[in-house]
């Protein structure tokens, strides 16, 4: 109990300094002129992503893709402050979390990549859903800062030899460059099975019940199905036997790649926010499929920077997926139709936010636009 009562100080703290930092800024929803997307199979169980589009093989030099259509309609939502207060709220909780402990160089590899900045927009998007739901930050925040342990593990072992072998991220050298392989492998590992237990710990929540424990089983093993041989773990295998194999890889294929290494952990952040929220079967289900969108927005759109943008832009190495043979929305497609794909992914995802209390959901919308026109 005493250190959610240091937490709190510390992150009323952040909150305060993220205050006086933020600039007003309007940030706008979007409305894409694109058709009603179906689904594509019915094996793509529940999920209402756009049909796909039509291959179109491509060469994809680095050049500027088209500026995306403008916003139609404006609001007050204040999102750059929005985002500034959560992440220095889920900053300070991630710093609690994983103290610097024996053994120190294990401890000290899980904090340089956990701790080393990013958008933070999964355990956003967790605090957000949880909210839409009817809880509160308190209430979301073991999960929030769960899903920011596994997505950083994640990194740490894509960003290995044997897998995407990347010696940059978020701006500085991979983990196993500024320590060693083992060690990244093993710091990975640690903040997986401490992801886990963060998430299952009862001294995690609120002491007063107010999230009950059926509703935190059920996060547990929903993060587990997500993250597992059926979710982020298939798709990286997926994308690994896809990747210089010289043969064609086809757009269902890539389709499932992206759904489940990158829309996984997604879906895992909004669904587990929506859970512990005390969202109802109805409403998790709708929020599952605003995050399988969003998710593979965020591929399409991470696919686009890949090779319009410089590594200096990006923070890790731009132009990687080209160098190594992989298959993207832009090879696949062109930029041009991964682009307007995306506004079929982005129309596809706010959709499904109709119904609920529409300044609770201001977050989730103004997310979903964020990750279609973010820069890096």
């Amino acid at each position: 109990m005493a250190s959610l009562m240091n937490l709190h100080v510390c992150c009323n703290a952040a909150v305060s300094r993220a205050r006086r930092s933020s600039a007003s800024c309007r940030t706008v929803p979007l409305a894409v002129p694109f058709g009603r997307p179906t689904a594509t199979s019915a094996a793509r169980r529940c999920r209402r992503v756009p049909p796909l589009p039509q291959v179109v093989e491509v060469e994809t030099s680095p050049v500027p893709a088209p500026a995306p259509p403008e916003p139609a309609v404006s609001t007050d939502f204040d999102f750059k402050g929005f985002m500034l207060e959560k992440a220095a709220v889920v900053n300070c909780a991630l710093d609690a979390a994983v103290p610097l402990a024996h053994p120190h160089r294990i401890h000290e590899a899980m904090r340089y990549s956990l701790l080393a900045g990013g958008k933070r927009v999964r355990p956003v998007l967790c605090l957000a859903a949880c909210e839409v739901a009817g809880g509160g930050d308190v209430w979301a925040m073991p999960a929030a800062v769960s899903v920011e342990m596994i997505h950083t593990m994640s990194l740490i072992h894509d960003d290995l030899p044997c897998m995407d072998d990347d010696d940059l991220r978020r701006g500085r050298p991979s983990c196993h460059r500024a320590f060693d392989e083992a060690t990244a492998v093993l710091a990975g590992d640690a903040l997986l099975a401490l992801a886990f237990g963060h998430l299952a710990n009862p001294a995690s929540y609120p002491a007063d019940g107010s999230v009950p424990p059926d509703r935190i089983v059920r996060a547990v093993g929903e993060l587990s199905r997500c993250v597992g041989a059926e979710g982020l773990v298939a798709g990286q295998v997926a994308d690994l036997e896809a990747t210089g194999v010289g043969a064609p890889v086809t757009l269902d294929h890539l389709e499932f790649i992206h759904l489940h290494k990158t829309a996984a952990l997604l879906e895992a952040s909004v669904v587990l926010g929506a859970i512990v929220g005390g969202a109802s079967d109805d409403q998790i289900e709708r929020l599952r499929k605003y995050a399988r969108s969003i998710g593979l927005l965020f591929q399409v759109v991470d696919d686009i920077l890949d090779v319009t943008k410089s590594s200096e832009e990006l923070g890790k190495t731009a132009g990687k997926d080209l160098a190594s043979d992989k298959t993207t929305y832009p090879k696949l497609l062109g930029l041009d139709k991964s682009k307007e794909f995306a506004g079929q992914l982005l129309k596809a995802s706010t959709e499904q936010l109709a119904g609920f209390d529409p300044i609770k959901a201001a977050p989730l919308l103004h997310l979903a636009n964020y990750i279609a026109y973010r820069q890096k």
